[in-house]
């Protein structure tokens, strides 16, 4: 954010989140106290290159003031996430990503543009820290800013965040908790015979490999139609099977059931290696593979608590949970991380003679 002081006379904070197609945003008081309860959506128009998309954020800006009656004089900063990877000033990756996929994207600096066009200081996460950051903040409430936390958001690829004293851990080049690309032990998650999965960033048995869409699309369903010959998936296209079998575990398919089965043991694997690294007090899990029905969830969570290897004074104080509010959580995060900066600017000085 740089330095300087508070503005003068602000009262809230904005939080956008942006999506591969939609803007999301959000206006936080300085008091704490969310202005908006549900999704409030544009387009993102990332698609159509850096320019567009920096001005479909400006207009989920104004959007989102007008919604909630805030005139701009009143918005002290604005918190800003996107699909990684990215620095931690919001410079997006020189390789590109899957949401920036034009040569213009590479390098492009997110955050400041929308600072310039906006005239207004902007505070940037990637999306998986802010949902990291919003998880930590609902759950320990007061207690935040003396906790520490671990979160996997599982989703198209797998994201995440650390989060130590209420504050995220962005790391050298902003690319701390890339969770998805930590490699990890495969003897307890695959089945023997199994092929080793691999990720589209290149690695081999990395989480993401295993817990992701793409995961079950590429690594994971294509096996177990070998097991399970004749089983209703393999009549459909890859693409639209793997967006089939959360409901059919949800429905107790076997199939399905030894899919999230391995993707809740590679979360337990990450788990205990977080644990060995940070020793978290709480540990959020996100995303799609949670977003079910009560009895699968509860499965879920509980299959990666099971899995993930905690010493017995860890065990005693650790908390499994989900990521809450999903959908808004991205806006929430980075609106929580820009009244953060805000209340760290020395207020203004008082005018002569008050």
């Amino acid at each position: 954010m740089g330095g300087g002081t508070r503005v003068d006379g602000a009262t809230v904070v904005v939080g956008i989140d942006n999506g591969g197609t939609t803007n999301n945003a959000t206006v936080l008081t300085l008091d704490g106290r969310f202005l908006v309860d549900r999704l409030v959506e544009t387009p993102s128009r990332v698609q159509e290159g850096p320019e567009a998309a920096v001005a479909a954020m400006a207009e989920a800006f104004d959007g989102v003031l007008a919604r909630t009656g805030v005139s701009r004089g009143q918005v002290g900063a604005v918190g800003l996430d996107t699909p990684g990877p990215a620095s931690a000033s919001g410079v997006i990756s020189s390789k590109g990503s899957t949401n920036f996929s034009q040569p213009a994207w590479r390098g492009y600096d997110v955050r400041g543009a929308l600072e310039r066009r906006l005239g207004l200081p902007v505070i940037y996460h990637n999306d998986g820290n802010a949902a990291a950051l919003y998880a930590h903040h609902v759950h320990f409430g007061t207690d935040a800013m003396r906790r520490s936390s671990v979160s996997a958001i599982v989703g198209t690829g797998l994201g995440g965040g650390l989060v130590e004293h209420g504050r995220v851990i962005s790391g050298a080049a902003g690319m701390a908790g890339e969770l998805g690309h930590v490699q990890i032990p495969l003897t307890t998650v695959l089945a023997p015979g199994q092929p080793v999965p691999t990720c589209a960033c290149g690695f081999a048995g990395d989480v993401e490999s295993v817990v992701s869409l793409t995961a079950i699309e590429h690594n994971l369903l294509p096996y177990w139609l070998t097991r399970f010959p004749g089983h209703a998936l393999a009549g459909e296209s890859p693409q639209r099977a793997a967006k089939l079998v959360r409901g059919y575990g949800e429905r107790g398919d076997e199939l399905a059931r030894e899919i999230f089965a391995q993707q809740a043991r590679a979360l337990g694997a990450l788990f205990t290696i977080a644990a060995n690294f940070t020793d978290p007090h709480a540990y959020f899990v996100g995303g799609g593979v949670v977003e079910t029905d009560p009895a699968f969830r509860d499965w879920f969570l509980a299959a990666v608590r099971e899995h993930t290897l905690l010493r017995v004074e860890q065990a005693a104080l650790a908390t499994f949970a989900l990521v809450p509010d999903r959908d808004m959580a991205g806006a929430r995060g980075v609106a929580l991380a820009a009244l953060e900066a805000i209340r760290a600017l020395p207020s203004p000085p008082p005018l002569v003679g008050d």
